[in-house]
Order: C-alpha cells, then structure tokens, then sequence
C-alpha cells in the first residue's frame, strides 16, 4: 500500500489549480478574438455595401444627399507655452504664472536687513527681518486665490490671480497675459502710534497686470504696471496749522522681470521696479534685485540681493527707502511648496 505523500499531494493540486487558471484566461481570450473579429468583418460588410450603394448611384447617375447631421470635424486644440517662468514668484514680483487646476502652494518670504552695516550684525542676517507666510489654491483653470500674513505691521491679505491670456506655441497669440490683485489690512491694535479712525482705514489695495513672453527655452521676460492705493495715510501739519500730506493715496509703478535659466533646475534671476508717481515728500526709491532660482518637482527656491523690505506689494511700491546707489542691499529668499490634488 502506498504512503500518502502530503507535499506531492499539495504540488498537484496547485499544478491542477494553475492549469485551470490558465484554461480560463485561454477561453476569454479566443472569445475575446471571436468578437474582435466579428467587429471587423461587420466594419468591413459595411464598407463594401457603402461603396457598392456609392457605385449604384454612379450608375444610375444620381448623387446622394449628404449627411448634414454628421458632427464637423474637431478644431485643433491650442497648445500653449509652459514653464515660461518657474513658478509664482520672481524675487518681489509675482509671475504671469497660474498653477494648474488643484493645486496648493504654501510660501515662505524672508527679507533680512541691510548689509552695509558689514559683520556688525552679519551683513543684515541679524537685524530685524521681515517674513511672510502664504498659502494659495487654484480651484479652477487659471485661477487663483490666495491668502498672506507678515509680521510687518500685522498685515494680512486675500489675493487672487487670473490668466487673461496665454502664449501660444504657434504664435497665434505671442504674449501671456496675467492679472493679479490684493486687499490688506493693518491689525494692529489701535493706540497712540496708529491713525485708524474707521476700519477702512485699515485696508490698501494692489492691481497689477504682467505681461509676459517666454522668447526661448532658456530665456523669459515679463513687465508688469501696477497701480497702489492706501484709504489713509499720514499727513502733517504746516507751520499755518493746516494738514498736508506726505503721500498720494494713489501710486502708479512698473516692474520689468528676467529669468536665464544655465541649467534644467537652476535660472538667474533679475527685477527692476520703479515708482512712477511723484509724492509731495519722501518718494519712494527703485529697487535692483538679483539672485538664483532653483526649482525641483515640488519646491522652488529663490535666494538674492535686492532693495525692498517689504513683503507686501503696497509698502515696497509707496515706503521703501533701500537706495541702491549707497549699496543698502539685503538678502532675501523664498520658498514654496506645492502639492496636486
């Protein structure tokens, strides 16, 4: 009498079960190939009649009437340029950059002092410094909502970025075109070195559109006029006793951005802004700005020199007194991270 073998037992049943498997992906397969080719030769039957009534009609020396129900042919889709800068920011300025549909970004800006007070404080890297946290979405196409907080003046803001137009690879439309936009406040607590009379008091506002050309792989440049507004500002009084203002509540600039990019993930990157509206006292000076951008999957990094402070629009472009000429500088950074859902 032979021994049960377990083990042999246990090989053939799993033999047994492997051949049944591989019988049953066989015969949906041969079905599969059945309907295929069913498919095709009904296709072809129908091609034959269709060409056989075609050669009916000759014949006969009628013309069909043609099918006016049929759908016209698709237009061909607009390809448009991407990447024509890394990503929302360039150093103070946004960029004509949307990110794409769902995603959240969350920056980080750093602005630290001025360096020419040398090792002193570290070239600026121990004085105060200013920083701003972000965060934005896009909920829908080019689209873009946003809201910040910085440690200057407690100051808040809602923004929200809109792409009118874009750059198209064909060059049927050879600019992008983006709108950007803000509202601030000022939450700091009323007391004797604020001028808060109203909450409106309280709130500026930032509109800028960039326009913008990626000219090659390697090479992008965009300008951007801006128009600020303050509902209040601070005057003083004259020797008569009568209230005169130091600014205008209304402030026009215009920024001019580049980006060089020397390597897939890194670019240089420069800025220019320059005020354009002449106050009663104390203009505003122009900022130089320059640095590396350095870009992966989903973080962009920016670090360079410049001569704003500020982190939000409306200060740089009516308070900032860095002047370049006497090598007032600072370094500065931002980071962003992105995610897609």
């Amino acid at each position: 009498m032979k021994k049960y073998d377990k083990h042999s037992s246990s090989i053939a049943g799993f033999a047994r079960s492997c051949l049944l498997i591989a019988l049953c992906f066989a015969f949906v397969n041969v079905i599969a190939q059945s309907k295929a080719a069913k498919d095709t030769a009904a296709v072809t039957s129908a091609g034959k009649k269709k060409t056989s009534l075609k050669k009916a009609d000759k014949v006969q020396g009628t013309a069909t009437t043609p099918d006016t129900t049929a759908a016209a042919p698709a237009g061909k889709k607009k390809s448009y340029v991407k990447n024509t800068f890394e990503g929302n920011f360039i150093i103070d300025n946004q960029t004509v950059m949307v990110p794409i549909k769902g995603t959240f970004e969350f920056d980080i800006q750093h602005r630290f002092g001025t360096v020419n007070n040398g090792f002193s404080d570290l070239f600026g890297l121990f004085q105060g410094a200013n920083m701003k946290l972000g965060f934005s979405y896009t909920p829908v196409s080019n689209l873009q909502v946003g809201f910040d907080a910085t440690n200057e003046n407690m100051e808040v803001d809602l923004n929200l970025k809109y792409a009118i137009l874009k750059q198209t690879k064909d060059g049927s439309m050879p600019l992008s075109v983006t709108y950007f936009g803000n509202a601030m406040a000022d939450t700091r607590k009323k007391d004797a070195n604020t001028v808060f009379v109203t909450v409106s008091d309280r709130f500026a506002y930032f509109n800028q559109i960039i326009i913008a050309r990626k000219f090659s792989d390697k090479f992008s440049l965009q300008v951007a006029p801006s128009y600020t507004h303050f509902n209040d500002l601070l005057g003083y009084q004259d020797a008569a006793g009568n209230v005169k203002p130091i600014f205008n509540n209304d402030n026009f600039s215009i920024a001019a951005s580049g980006r060089y990019k020397i390597s897939d993930e890194s670019s240089i990157i420069v800025n220019y802004d320059q005020p354009l509206t002449q106050n009663p006292a104390n203009n505003p000076r122009p900022n130089i700005s320059f640095g590396i951008d350095m870009r992966t999957s989903g973080h962009d990094f920016q670090i360079f020199f410049g001569n704003y402070s500020s982190l939000m629009p409306e200060n740089n472009n009516l308070f900032n007194q860095n002047d370049y000429r006497k090598g007032q500088f600072l370094i500065g950074f931002n980071i962003s991270r992105l995610w897609n859902f």
